[in-house]
C-alpha cells in the first residue's frame, strides 16, 4: 500500500528509492529478446507497453549543441585548449549541457548522450580533425576533458544533466585511409601517450563511455579493441558504455576484412565491448539480422545481448528517463535546461578571449583608438564567422570588421576580402550569374553584437524559442538547392571572388555573396551561403588545358561543362570533355590590401582556413604552409604599411616563420565561435591582456614532422615530449600585453610531488598568466624519455602588482613514471629529476631538484619470463601486429625491410642453453617450396650470434608454432640481446632456458 492507501502500481525500474543496478535489471527482465536486440542500434524503438520512449545514443556537441538547429556555439575545442582554464571549460561545458537539456524539451530529437569531448593527443598538426582534440600533451588534454566532461555531466549525485562519450578510442589521429590503416603502438607510448589521455576523465566519474576510432592498432580494428576490457573498464566501477562510430560495424568486414561474415563481426565486437551499433543510420534491420545471425550460430548467447543492454539501460537511467516524475524533464535537481541566455552569451565572449593567443609583438600591441584613426581589416577572414562539421548553427555573430567597425565607427575601417576578383570565358561567352531578382534575394543572417562581459548580460536578439525545425540528425544527408537558376554564358561577364586555399583548391563567389555550388542534379548555381556539407560542393580546381583551363569540380571530380547554355558537371565517368575556360584576373587580392594597407594608420589581416576546406574530417593536410595567396596578402600590407598586424585564424598551427620574422605582431586563434570579432577586437585594443597558450607545437616546416602515420612518438621524436629541433612557436607559448617573475620554486614529497610557486605580476597591467610545471630527468636514463612534461598547470589572473603564491600536488608516478616494458608496469626509477615552473615548455623560469630513492632497476628476468617481442626496448623496420583477433600483440618486419629488436638488460643468471622462438607464418607468405626464408636471428651486443631460427610455414598468421633451439654459446649474466627478423613471419616471443 501507498502512505495514503492507494495501491502502488509504479513498476520497480521506475522507483527512484531503489538502486539503479536494481532498477535496470527489473526492467531488462521485462524485454523480451527482440526488444533487447533492438536496442543495441543506434536508434533503439521505444517500447509502449512498458511506456518506454525511443531513444539515440549520440548528440554532437564538441563545441555546442551542433546538427540540431541554432544553439550557442563556443570557440573550436583546440580553442577550448588554448585558454588552459579547467574551470572555464567546465562552465562551457555545463552551458552546452543546459542548452541540450532546453532544446531537448523543444524537439525530442536532441539526444542526451553526447558524443564529445574528442581526447585524442594532437600529435601531428596535420591531421584533418585537428581542430576537434585541446591538446598535443597528455595530461592538458586530460585535464580539459576532465572539465568538459564534469560540466556536461552535471553535479547532482545521481541524475546526468547529459552522458559524456569520448571519442575516438584509440591511436587515432589521420584521416588518410582512417578505416585500414592500422597505428603501429608501442606499449610506452600506448601507456604513456594514447591512454593517459582518456584514463582522467573516466577516473573523475563524468564519463559515460567511449567511442572506439575507425582505425586499426597493431593490426586490429578499435572496435574489437582488448584495451576496452584491460585497460578502460578498471579505471572506475561505473558502468561504461561503448558506441560504435558511424559504419565502423560494417567496415570490420568490408573494407577492413577483419571477417568474412557480418555475424562473425558483430559478435566480436560485442564480445570485445561495444553496446551500440552506429551503421546504416536510422535503418536498424541489418544490425538486428547480423545479432540474431550471431545468435544462431552460436557466437554469442543472449547473456552477452543482456550485457550490452543493460549497460544502455543504466545510462538512461542516469539521464532519468525512467523516472516518475511530475517535474518537466531535466528541472529537477539542478538538471533544468538553459537556452541562449544571457549567461551563455557572456560565457561565450570569455571563452573566446581566453583562446587568443599573442605569438609576437614587437610594440604594435595593443592598439590605441586615439592613435589609430583609420584602420585598415583585410583578409580572407576578416568579416567571416566560420563554423565547422560539429558547430550548432549561429544564432548571433561577430566578424572582425563588423566588431572593430561598432568599436571605432564605420567610417574608420577600411575593409578589403583580398580575393582576386575574375571572370570566365568560354568559346561560347562569358559566364555570368542571373541576375538578381532571378537568384532571389539573399537571406540574411541575424547579426547582433556581442557584449562584453564588463557590459553586462543583455536580452536581445533572437532567443531560438521554437523547435529545431531546420535541424538534422545526419547533416551529411542535407542536398543542395535547385530553386535557383544555374550558371549560364552569355556577352555580359560576371566578376567572381576567387579564393585560394592551398593546393589549387579554390572557391568562386558571386556578387550576391553566394557561392558557386552544384547540387544533385549537376547544374552550377550561386546558391551556397557557405562552404559545407560532409562532401563540400563548393571547391574547384583549374588544371591547365591548352589555351586556357579546365574547371574541376571537386566534390564529384567531374568537370565543368557548358550544356544548352548553362554550367553543368558531366559525369566522372562520362565521356564528355570539360570545357575550356579562359582565366581574366579584373584585380589581384593583393593590390586592394595594399590600396587599403596605404590608406591606414595600422592594418591588421586575418587570414588563416575554412574549417571544411584543406583539413578536416576524412583530410589531412600536406604541409603547414599558408596559402600562397593569404602570403602575398600579409606582404601587400606590410609593404604598404609597417604597422600591419596577422591574425591568424585557423583550426591549426602554420609553418609562418617569415612573418613571424617581419611583422611586429602575429596572433593565432581557433575559430572562436559566435564571439570571435569582439573578442578579438577587445584584445587587439588591450581591453583585456591575451592569455591563451599554444596547446601544441608550432614547427618550423613540416619538413621536421615524421611520416603522418608514424604514431611511435619517442623514436620518431615527435611532439614536444621528444621534438630535437628548434620549434618556430613551443608548446605552451604565448605572449602578454604585462609582465610576470617568478620567484623561488620548492618541491616536497610526501604522499606525492608538492610544488610552491611564487608568480608576480610585474608589468604595467592586470593579466591573466598560465602556470607551467614540467618535469624532467637531467641525468642518463635506461629508456628515453622526454625532454620535459607538462605535470600541472593553472591560469591565474593577477592585478598590476599583486603576487600569488601558488601549490600543485601530483603523483610521484604521474610526474616522473614511466611503463618498463622489462617488468609491465609503471616505475619511478631512483635518481634526480628536475621541476621546472615556467611561461612555456621553452621559457622555465624556476627550478627545483627532488631525489627518489631506491634499489637500482632490476633487468629482464628472461629465463623466468622470456621476451614478449612487442616489449622491445628499441626497433627498427618492424610494425606490431594483431597476436590474435581477440588479444595480443606480435611483431612483424615492415614491408620489404629488415626487421631489428632490441631488449636491453637481459638477465641470463648463470647462463641459458636453449631458446624457444613462438611465432606465426602464413603459408601464402611463406612462398611455394621456400621454407627456410623466413628467419629470427638472435645475438648480443658484441655480435656473437646465439641463434638462427628457421620458422616455418604453420597454416595462418594467428596459428602460432614454437620452435626450439640450442644455443651453442651460452649467454650469461646481464646482456642487451639483438633480433633480427627476416621473411613474412610474425614474432610473438622469445623463451629461454638454463
Amino acid at each position: 500500500m501507498s502512505d495514503d492507501g492507494g495501491l502502488i502500481t509504479r513498476l520497480p525500474f521506475r522507483d527512484t528509492r531503489l538502486p539503479v543496478r536494481t532498477r535496470v535489471a527489473d526492467l531488462l527482465a521485462r524485454l523480451s529478446l527482440d526488444e533487447r536486440i533492438a536496442m543495441l542500434h543506434q536508434f533503439a524503438p521505444g517500447v509502449e507497453r512498458l511506456g518506454l520512449a525511443p531513444f539515440r545514443t549520440g548528440q554532437e556537441a564538441l563545441h555546442g549543441v551542433a546538427w540540431m538547429g541554432p544553439a550557442t556555439v563556443f570557440p573550436q575545442a583546440v580553442g577550448l585548449g588554448a585558454t588552459w582554464n579547467p574551470e572555464l571549460v567546465r562552465r562551457v561545458g555545463e552551458a552546452v549541457g543546459r542548452e541540450a537539456r532546453a532544446m531537448r524539451a523543444r524537439d525530442p530529437r536532441v539526444g542526451l548522450n553526447v558524443w564529445s569531448p574528442t581526447v585524442n593527443p594532437l600529435r601531428d598538426p596535420r591531421w584533418g580533425r585537428n581542430e576537434e582534440g585541446y591538446a598535443e600533451d597528455p595530461c592538458l588534454t586530460s585535464a580539459l576533458a576532465t572539465a568538459y566532461t564534469r560540466g556536461l555531466r552535471g553535479d547532482h549525485p545521481e541524475r546526468w544533466r547529459t552522458a559524456p562519450v569520448l571519442k575516438h578510442w584509440l591511436a587515432h589521429n589521420n584521416e588518410t585511409d582512417r578505416d585500414t590503416t592500422s597505428s603501429s603502438v608501442r606499449p610506452r607510448v600506448l601507456h604513456e601517450y594514447d591512454l593517459a589521455a582518456f584514463r582522467g576523465a573516466v577516473r573523475a566519474g563524468a564519463v559515460a563511455g567511449v567511442m572506439p576510432a575507425y582505425n586499426l592498432v597493431n593490426g586490429r580494428p578499435n572496435h574489437l579493441s582488448p584495451y576496452l576490457r584491460e585497460q578502460l573498464r578498471t579505471w572506475t566501477d561505473q558502468e561504461l558504455v561503448v558506441c560504435s562510430d558511424a559504419g565502423a560495424p560494417s567496415n570490420l568486414v568490408d573494407s577492413e576484412h577483419y571477417f568474412d561474415s557480418h555475424a562473425e563481426a558483430i559478435a566480436a565486437a560485442l564480445l570485445a565491448g561495444v553496446d551500440s551499433f552506429t551503421d546504416h543510420d536510422q535503418d536498424a534491420s541489418k544490425t538486428i539480422a547480423r545479432v540474431r545471425g550471431a545468435l544462431e550460430r552460436g557466437l554469442i548467447d543472449a547473456s552477452t545481448v543482456d550485457t550490452a543492454v543493460g549497460r544502455l539501460l543504466t545510462m538512461r537511467c542516469g539521464l532519468g528517463e525512467f523516472d516518475e516524475c511530475d517535474e518537466p524533464e531535466g528541472a529537477a535537481g539542478g538538471i533544468d535546461g538553459a537556452f541562449d541566455t544571457p549567461a551563455h552569451r557572456a560565457l561565450a565572449l570569455e571563452a573566446a578571449e581566453q583562446a587568443v593567443v599573442l605569438l609576437a609583438n614587437d610594440g604594435l600591441l595593443p592598439l590605441s583608438e586615439s592613435g589609430v584613426r583609420t584602420l585598415a581589416v583585410v583578409g580572407p577572414l576578416a568579416d567571416e564567422c566560420k563554423l565547422d562539421w560539429y558547430s550548432g548553427s549561429l544564432i548571433r555573430r561577430s566578424s572582425p570588421r563588423e566588431a572593430l567597425a561598432e568599436r571605432l565607427g564605420a567610417d574608420r575601417v577600411v575593409f578589403a576580402d583580398g580575393l582576386d576578383t575574375v571572370r570566365l570565358r568560354t568559346a561560347a561567352g562569358w559566364v555570368r550569374v542571373p541576375d538578381a531578382g532571378a537568384e532571389g534575394e539573399r537571406p540574411v543572417l541575424p547579426v547582433l553584437r556581442v557584449r562584453s562581459a564588463e557590459e553586462g548580460p543583455t536580452d536581445e536578439g533572437p532567443t531560438g524559442e521554437g523547435p529545431a525545425d531546420e535541424g538534422s540528425l545526419n547533416p551529411a544527408h542535407t542536398a543542395g538547392r535547385t530553386d535557383l537558376p544555374p550558371l549560364t554564358v552569355g556577352d555580359t561577364p560576371t566578376e567572381l571572388s576567387l579564393a585560394d586555399w592551398g593546393g589549387g583548391v579554390l572557391t568562386l563567389r558571386a556578387p550576391s555573396g553566394r557561392y558557386l555550388t552544384v547540387a544533385d542534379d549537376g547544374f552550377v548555381r550561386a546558391a551556397a551561403e557557405r562552404p559545407g556539407g560532409w562532401v563540400v560542393q563548393e571547391t574547384f580546381t583549374l588544371e591547365a588545358h591548352r589555351d586556357g583551363h579546365l574547371l574541376r569540380h571537386m566534390g564529384t571530380g567531374g568537370y565543368v561543362c557548358v550544356a544548352a547554355g548553362a554550367l553543368k558537371v558531366a559525369e566522372r565517368d562520362s565521356d564528355a570533355e570539360g570545357t575550356v575556360f579562359r582565366l581574366e584576373v579584373v584585380e589581384r587580392g593583393e593590390d586592394a590590401v595594399a590600396r587599403a594597407a596605404a590608406r591606414a594608420d595600422a592594418v591588421v589581416v586575418v587570414a588563416g582556413n575554412d574549417p571544411h576546406i584543406g583539413g578536416r574530417e576524412t583530410e589531412d593536410r600536406t604541409t603547414l604552409a599558408l596559402p600562397a595567396q593569404q602570403e602575398r596578402l600579409w606582404r601587400a600590407a606590410h609593404a604598404a604599411n609597417p604597422r600591419t598586424a596577422l591574425v591568424l585564424t585557423s583550426s591549426y598551427p602554420y609553418a609562418v616563420g617569415e612573418a613571424a620574422d617581419a611583422l611586429p605582431a602575429l596572433l593565432w586563434t581557433a575559430h572562436g565561435g559566435q564571439a570571435a570579432g569582439t573578442a578579438l577586437a577587445r584584445v587587439l585594443f588591450g581591453d583585456i591582456s591575451p592569455a591563451g597558450r599554444l596547446p601544441q607545437t608550432w614547427y618550423a616546416s613540416h619538413d621536421d614532422l615524421p611520416d603522418l602515420l608514424d604514431y611511435d612518438i619517442i623514436a620518431a621524436r615527435a611532439t614536444y615530449l621528444y621534438f630535437d629541433g628548434a620549434p618556430l612557436f613551443p608548446f605552451g607559448h604565448g605572449l602578454s600585453y604585462t609582465d610576470f617573475s617568478y620567484g623561488e620554486l620548492s618541491v616536497r614529497r610526501a604522499a606525492g610531488l608538492t610544488v610552491a610557486c611564487e608568480v608576480t605580476n610585474s608589468g604595467p597591467c592586470d593579466g591573466d598568466e598560465v602556470v607551467q610545471i614540467y618535469a624532467s630527468a637531467p641525468g642518463p636514463s635506461r629508456v628515453p624519455l622526454p625532454h620535459r612534461r607538462l605535470i600541472a598547470h593553472r591560469r591565474v589572473r593577477l592585478r598590476r602588482g599583486e603576487r600569488v603564491r601558488l601549490f600543485f600536488t601530483v603523483p610521484v608516478e604521474d610526474a616522473l613514471g614511466f611503463w618498463d616494458v622489462a617488468h609491465g608496469r609503471w616505475t619511478v626509477d631512483p635518481g634526480t629529476y628536475e621541476i621546472h615552473a615556467g611561461a612555456s615548455s621553452a621559457d622555465l623560469r624556476a627550478t627545483a631538484t627532488v631525489t627518489v630513492e631506491g634499489p637500482p632497476p632490476a633487468p629482464r628476468p628472461v629465463l623466468r619470463r622470456g621476451l614478449e617481442a612487442a616489449d622491445y626496448d628499441a626497433a627498427d623496420g618492424i610494425v606490431l601486429v594483431d597476436r590474435t583477433k581477440v588479444r595480443g600483440d606480435a611483431v612483424a618486419r615492415r614491408d620489404d625491410a629488415v626487421g631489428r629488436l632490441l631488449f636491453r638488460a637481459c638477465d641470463f643468471g648463470a647462463g641459458a642453453t636453449s631458446m624457444t622462438v613462438e611465432a606465426a607464418r602464413d603459408a601464402a607468405a611463406a612462398g611455394a617450396g621456400a621454407e627456410d626464408d623466413a628467419t629470427v636471428g638472435v645475438h648480443l651486443a658484441d655480435g656473437t650470434t646465439l641463434a638462427t631460427v628457421a620458422v616455418p610455414p604453420t597454416g595462418g598468421r594467428y596459428t602460432y608454432t614454437t620452435v626450439r633451439a640450442v644455443l651453442p654459446t651460452s649467454p650469461t649474466g646481464v646482456q642487451d640481446l639483438h633480433i633480427t627478423l627476416r621473411g613474412g613471419l610474425r614474432l610473438a616471443r622469445l623463451g629461454f632456458s638454463g
